[in-house]
């Protein structure tokens, strides 16, 4: 089936960045070098910013020109004949954006990026470096003595800690919005496209365009989900004067990617987190929920799963699954000036209408559909009453909200205490978790691309049937969440997301036909891998929110942690609290001035002068709300149309209006991903080709031994695995926290090849990349004794490996079984001639088989089946009508023949 649409990808991925004195110039090509685009940037102007974009896609020869233009025009206006007019400042993958404080702007620039995911052939880039430059001249600059303060405060945000961009995907929104969008109708594709041409400012944006039907492919931009995007103020400045391409849209989170490979079929398992920017701040300064309904500590999590042998979105299989988790939607907090580990809890405000909660969920209605799922894993009995005061609040919210609701889309609440369960000694923690992980996805069902798979219909299994969601033509729909909260939403939050995970990664196996039922077990390379995923995901979000890494982990609550590890989560929990009382409240202002919160303004208080950042996050105590929702009717009346399905993904004229939608010649270069991933136009280098070193699961974790079965599914012993194996466990254990914490430090050196840097991307300077390639890896010498030792250790006989010595000769047995396998292999494809003289010389001993049908397209996603020609059509038909009782008449040639049979058995 021919693709519908294709993603739009960014004409702008290298920068480079070109000064005089009166401008600077902005020079932006895509990945081949071949489209450019120019902004002019004004530096006489103090304090405001003057961006000039012309909107024209110019040619490498255009751009070479025009460069040379402007260095011989400020040559001679600056009288230096000798020297050059135009410098070049610095190169770039892309902006993060423009910010002012009290002087003249800054522009915040890409300077070094990192490959960390790739999904369907498009690139998830980390942020590794970035540059920030003062935009006016130094001529007409007035100085502000807060200034450097303010830039302090707003360097402090680390942008290469875990901020990720890309070219052709939209990190803000999920999977299945993504695809979604791709699988609209024709109809109203053309109807959009019709209406983006008339209301388009770009004078050139239907240049050259094939208007003939069929000929062109429609490429489809949606808008960004806001909530989830990190540099939406920095560029909201821009956003209206300058082309799309310039926009660049940037997730704080985390991303990561682990091969899965089953009998050699590689399978990748990407995990992204995108952290809200709404209400977003550090541990105990950020509770609760703000008065729009945003809460704090939310991140939502998406679990992505792709056949790694087929890259296309359409041709493709792909799946994935999206939980949520955030603190408890009230108004709480937790004063911290006692200088206690557990701050009391305290209610500020009185809801007795549950108006922040309503909010809250109807945000969530109209992202994700219904049912909404709570699992509220904090604690019921306690002594003192602590965190069960925002478990009985939060139960009479959920109850009075839900008795407005329809009763098919009612608020599921789950209460259940884990560390009560934890300390039982009777009780096993994660079974209970995954009896109410199966409940969850039963519920909410997942997303898949695929419809359901031919072996399911013929083996159906119990489970898979039970399975809610939306079915479709095209596959599954994922319709409602799972949110789970504890206190902090950080440990016990990302035991319980890891377990309905792992539920959902069964489902999504079994849906892509990789395994015989919807089930894994713990202990199996396949859940090792992903299980380390979560713990990295914990980790980073942990050290974002709380200031530490995870204190319990997966293993903690399996109770098969090991004794060391008690000391490490006393120091985490040392971290942790070293972090909130001393660092915390430098880091909430660096994101409150990062996100624009707060905006420096001349003759107001700074920010560092403000007692409490409460009125910044909730604006209703500056201004009342010009209108009243209703109390009873606290949902929107569009979102509750439509469900079970999310608003924000049904075809409609207000969704319509957030595509942008544009025809492409079928291999121009914006929506030709085939290009962009593998990149024909250049000579391609090992550093780039594998620049991606993903965890593996045949190679970290399958044992290395002979006779084990090589399934990823298959149970093994907890010293059974491949890390065991590879080295010494301390070294590991390092490499494995370095990974974890490569939140806050820049890649090793080791890593800087696979690393992207500016010089050398930059396409237009190819003069460093000769020191770049020589350097190496540097090799530490042993003496013959330890060599000796390693090699001993390292490598093992033929025998083991591979069960036989290559070197012998095969027996006759063994050669006649091969001839076997090797005519069987033929046989599956039509036979020319010289095959069938080759079947006339084989062996005695040898099957021949003789093809009477072949199969044009036979492979994992369909088969087309053989042409059967008109006479063995005929004697089906009738054999079909006979069992009907339809009887066709005898012909003569049956007649005689019957005759024959009654004369030779009677007579």
């Amino acid at each position: 089936m021919p693709a519908a649409a294709a993603p739009i990808i960014s004409l702008v991925q290298k920068l480079v960045l070109y000064e005089t004195r009166a401008r600077y110039f902005l020079v932006g090509s895509n990945h081949a070098e071949t489209k450019y685009r120019v902004l002019k940037i004004d530096r006489t102007e103090p304090k405001d910013l003057v961006i000039i974009d012309d909107r024209h896609v110019y040619t490498q020869q255009e751009v070479r020109e025009l460069l040379g233009r402007l260095d011989l025009g400020n040559r001679t206006k600056m009288g230096q004949k000798g020297s050059s007019g135009l410098f070049r400042a610095v190169s770039a993958f892309g902006v993060v954006g423009f910010v002012r404080f009290l002087e003249g702007y800054y522009i915040v620039l890409i300077t070094k990026r990192r490959k960390m995911a790739d999904i369907g052939g498009h690139a998830i880039y980390k942020i590794e470096d970035t540059n920030m430059i003062y935009i006016p001249n130094d001529s007409v600059r007035i100085t502000h003595p807060d200034e450097a303060r303010y830039l302090r405060i707003f360097q402090n945000v680390d942008l290469s800690s875990n901020f990720y961009f890309s070219y052709s995907y939209d990190l803000s929104h999920s999977l299945q919005y993504n695809l979604t969008v791709l699988q609209m109708p024709l109809e109203m594709l053309k109807s959009e496209t019709t209406q983006t041409r008339q209301e388009s400012f770009d004078i050139f944006e239907d240049e050259g365009l094939i208007t003939q039907g069929g000929s062109g492919v429609f490429g489809i931009c949606s808008e960004p989900y806001m909530k989830y995007v990190w540099n939406g103020e920095l560029l909201d400045i821009i956003k209206n004067t300058v082309h799309r391409d310039w926009l660049l849209y940037i997730i704080h989170g985390f991303c990561g990617q682990s091969k899965l490979l089953i009998y050699g079929r590689p399978v990748y398992v990407t995990l992204i987190a995108r952290r809200s920017s709404k209400f977003a701040g550090t541990r105990f300064l950020k509770r609760g929920a703000n008065c729009e309904g945003d809460v704090a500590n939310e991140v939502e999590t998406e679990q992505i799963l792709c056949d790694a042998s087929v890259m296309s979105f359409t041709a493709g299989s792909y799946s994935s699954y999206v939980q949520v988790r955030g603190s408890v939607p009230l108004y709480w907090s937790q004063d911290i000036s006692t200088m206690m580990p557990k701050p009391p809890i305290t209610l500020d405000q009185a809801d007795p209408f549950a108006h922040v909660a309503a909010l809250h969920f109807d945000q969530m209605l109209q992202r994700f559909g219904s049912p909404i799922i709570i699992l509220n894993l904090v604690k019921e009995r306690e002594k003192r009453k602590h965190e069960r005061i925002l478990s009985e609040e939060l139960v009479a919210a959920v109850t009075y909200l839900n008795q407005f609701l329809p009763p098919e889309h009612t608020i599921i609440y789950i209460p259940w205490d884990m560390a009560k369960y934890t300390k039982s000694k009777l009780c096993n923690v994660l079974d209970r978790l995954n009896v109410i992980a199966e409940s969850v996805v039963k519920k909410t069902g997942f997303f898949v691309n695929r419809p359901d798979s031919y072996c399911s219909i013929l083996r159906p299994d119990e489970k898979w049937n039970e399975l809610g969601g939306c079915v479709i033509p095209t596959g599954r729909l994922q319709t409602g969440v799972l949110r789970t909260n504890c206190v902090d939403c950080l440990d016990r939050t990302n035991t319980a997301q890891f377990m309905v995970g792992k539920c959902a990664l069964a489902y999504q196996l079994y849906s892509l036909g990789l395994i015989d039922k919807p089930n894994l077990q713990f202990d199996t390379d396949a859940v090792r891998l992903f299980e380390e995923l979560y713990e990295d995901h914990g980790d980073t979000l942990s050290l974002q929110y709380g200031g530490s890494q995870l204190v319990h982990r997966v293993k903690t609550y399996r109770k098969i942690a090991p004794w060391t590890q008690h000391s490490k989560d006393i120091m985490q929990t040392l971290s942790r609290y070293y972090s909130n009382a001393f660092s915390d409240a430098d880091r909430q202002d660096s994101i409150n001035l990062f996100l624009g919160v707060f905006h420096p303004t001349e003759g107001k208080p700074h920010l560092w002068e403000l007692p409490t950042d409460f009125y910044l996050h909730h604006k209703n105590t500056m201004q009342l709300s010009a209108t009243r929702r209703s109390y009873t009717y606290w949902w929107t009346p569009e979102v509750i149309k439509y469900l079970p399905l999310p608003y924000d993904e049904v075809t409609c004229a207000a969704n319509l209006k957030k595509l942008i939608v544009k025809k492409f010649h079928k291999y121009e270069e914006e929506i030709d991903i085939h290009n962009e991933f593998f990149r024909p136009h250049e000579l391609s280098s090992f550093d780039d080709t594998f620049c991606l070193a993903m965890t593996s699961s045949a190679r970290d974790f399958m044992p290395k031994t002979v006779g084990i079965d090589p399934s990823p599914f298959t149970v093994r012993k907890p010293d059974e695995t491949g890390k065991s194996v590879l080295g010494n466990k301390s070294s590991r254990e390092e490499a494995v926290l370095q990974r974890k914490t490569a939140a806050s430090a820049p890649p090793p050196p080791s890593e800087e090849a696979a690393s992207s840097s500016s010089e050398d991307d930059s396409g237009t300077d190819r003069e460093d990349e000769g020191s770049v390639s020589q350097r190496s890896t540097p090799v530490k010498m042993t003496d013959t004794g330890d060599s000796a030792k390693v090699t001993e250790n390292v490598v093992q006989p033929m025998k083991e490996v591979y069960g036989i010595n290559l070197s012998d000769g095969l027996s006759e047995e063994d050669l006649c079984i091969y001839l076997r396998f090797e005519q069987l292999g033929q046989s599956q494809h039509r036979q020319d001639k010289s095959s069938q003289q080759f079947c006339s010389r084989c062996p005695d001993g040898v099957i021949k088989l003789t093809p009477i049908s072949a199969f044009s397209q036979d492979n994992i996603y369909e088969v087309q089946p053989p042409r059967v020609d008109r006479k063995s059509t005929e004697i089906f038909q009738a054999h079909i009508q006979a069992s009907q009782g339809i009887m066709q008449p005898l012909g003569k040639e049956d007649t005689s023949m019957y005759r024959e049979y009654i004369r030779n058995r009677y007579l």
